[in-house]
């Protein structure tokens, strides 16, 4: 008999449905599919439009009018600095466009469900006391793994949890909170800029085991962390970035990790490690012991050893970690990944990430020379991600395969700090072999690269695109200074423009094709 832990959902669909405008509201009930209804986009002048798990549709033809925004400001609490509101005691959250006047012209609202028995994944690791920082894309469900473990701590384990609440983003709208953070208790945050000093104070104050964070984004935050860590108390929080080396290349962040600082070694220290004279060194401590990567909601990466991890990003090498995913049975599947072999051609590194680069000539000139024709490719990859390069694969849907054995490679891909090193090995591979030396580390770029080096067409319709752009551009107006996009085609690169003109989001291209891509900012074009 299988006593997996089961997920269950919390939602209150009925009363997020009833702050839309009546129009909406019958659309919306003549679907079947409520279930799984992310949110609901208002933008002035343009049909209305529900996103659901599977995709977007549109909620009949007729534009939302300045009423309908009217409506639902009119039922929500109130808007606060990084212009979100909720709807009292549930997670639904409405978040505002404005225009230059500060008059709203557009809603994202987006629905809350509470999720117990997500942890359960991870719930050893929460249980030993040790400050965790989790990882992660936007929307990948963060926030919901950081509402469950204010529960399970404060209800299960009897800790004294207090939760840090910015935005009222996992407590509930209201001054009561949600009962998805069982007895963990709730201190709120006015404005973004606050939210260190309510850190300070929530261990100052009132003596909690547990500090319960979401989203450390500044460097007044990440100092309030390192105090609060040294205290002794068990710190869980979140922060911008997919993976442990984007934090630690993030100069606002990287000091959650232990930061970065530049060494002079000497001449016989330096001929010992094989490296230049000035090297990356770990600057001190990290702020938290363990980092998670959420992958998937349910598919982590757990690096155990925060410290060990930097030292062998710096070094150019990647960390071994634990690979945690959990079946469709509901057990946890669990594996070790090994680190970066010594020698690029002694064997595959298993993890880490990548980004787009090129291959390089004889010349030291970068080419592309797209694979066609030639049956079944073959990657051999070495100092990146195999999970990562399987999974753009998957996303490109090609019928390439990663190969073990360099020799029989159509293409290799490593990282640019192997590139002297890969010099004397190209030729024993073969002349017509391209070798993609990258520059950076995201899964977007990996697809980028395979995509330019398989000869594949553009998988991502425009309509994905403007929906990322759309996303982007909220992010802006609510504080982030700028947002880069995934790289596209000259045609869909215009209609981001457009898209980002028209709430006068400033934008600017960057890189090259295939890999040129929008950057959103602040202001006026740039």
């Amino acid at each position: 008999m299988d006593s997996s832990p089961q997920i269950t959902i919390q939602s209150d669909d009925d009363l997020f449905v009833r702050v839309l405008p009546p129009g909406i509201q019958e659309e919306l009930a003549r679907r079947t599919d409520l279930g799984s209804l992310l949110e609901v986009v208002l933008d002035l002048g343009r049909a209305p439009e529900a996103r659901f798990a599977r995709g977007a549709v549109l909620l009949g033809e007729v534009p939302v009018l300045d009423d309908d925004i009217r409506s639902v400001t009119d039922q929500v609490s109130m808007f606060g600095g990084d212009n979100r509101a909720g709807i009292e005691r549930t997670l639904h959250r409405i978040s505002a466009i404005r225009n230059r006047s500060g008059r709203i012209i557009g809603l994202t609202c987006r629905v809350g469900r509470a999720m117990f028995g997500t942890i359960d994944i991870i719930q050893d690791i929460v249980e030993t006391g040790k400050s965790i920082l989790l990882l992660g894309r936007p929307g990948i469900g963060k926030t919901t793994k950081l509402r469950e473990i204010a529960r399970v701590l404060s209800d299960k384990s009897g800790r004294r949890v207090v939760v840090v609440d910015t935005s009222n983003e996992i407590g509930g709208d209201g001054d009561v909170p949600h009962p998805a953070i069982g007895r963990a208790r709730r201190m709120q945050v006015a404005t973004p800029r606050e939210q260190h000093a309510v850190m300070i104070e929530a261990v100052e104050n009132h003596m909690p085991e547990v500090v319960v964070i979401d989203e450390i984004s500044a460097e007044a935050e990440a100092m309030a962390a390192r105090t609060i860590a040294e205290r002794g108390v068990q710190l869980v929080a979140t922060a911008h970035g997919n993976t442990l080396e984007n934090v630690l290349m993030n100069p606002t962040l990287s000091d959650l990790v232990g930061g970065v600082q530049a060494v002079t070694l000497g001449d016989e220290e330096a001929r010992r490690r094989g490296t230049q004279k000035t090297v990356l060194e770990r600057r001190s401590p990290p702020t938290f012991d363990m980092v998670i990567e959420m992958i998937e909601m349910d598919e982590l990466a757990v690096h155990h050893d925060v410290a060990q991890a930097v030292d062998l990003l710096l070094r150019g090498q990647h960390p071994p970690h634990e690979v945690r995913r959990r079946t469709d049975e509901g057990s946890v599947e669990r594996r070790q990944v090994s680190g970066m072999a010594p020698d690029p051609w002694a064997g595959l590194a298993t993890s880490g990430a990548l980004m787009g680069g090129a291959p390089i000539d004889d010349d030291g000139d970068e080419v592309v020379t797209p694979l066609s024709g030639r049956g079944l490719p073959k990657v051999f990859i070495y100092g990146v991600s195999r999970d990562r390069v399987e999974q753009a694969l998957r996303e490109l849907r090609t019928s390439a395969r990663i190969t073990k054995d360099y020799r029989e490679a159509d293409i290799i891909i490593t990282l640019r700090v192997h590139e002297k090193r890969f010099r004397s090995k190209v030729r024993a591979v073969g002349p017509d072999v391209p070798v993609y030396f990258l520059r950076g580390k995201s899964l977007g770029h990996i697809v980028g690269c395979l995509k330019g080096a398989l000869a594949i067409d553009e998988v991502s319709t425009e309509e994905t695109a403007l929906e990322e752009a759309r996303a982007g551009i909220e992010r802006v107006a609510q504080g982030e200074p700028f947002v880069e996009l995934k790289p596209q085609n000259s045609y869909v690169r215009k209609r981001q423009h457009e898209l980002a003109n028209a709430f006068q989001v400033g934008t600017r291209s960057v890189g090259r094709d295939p890999f040129r891509r929008v950057v959103l900012t602040r202001g006026s074009q740039a």
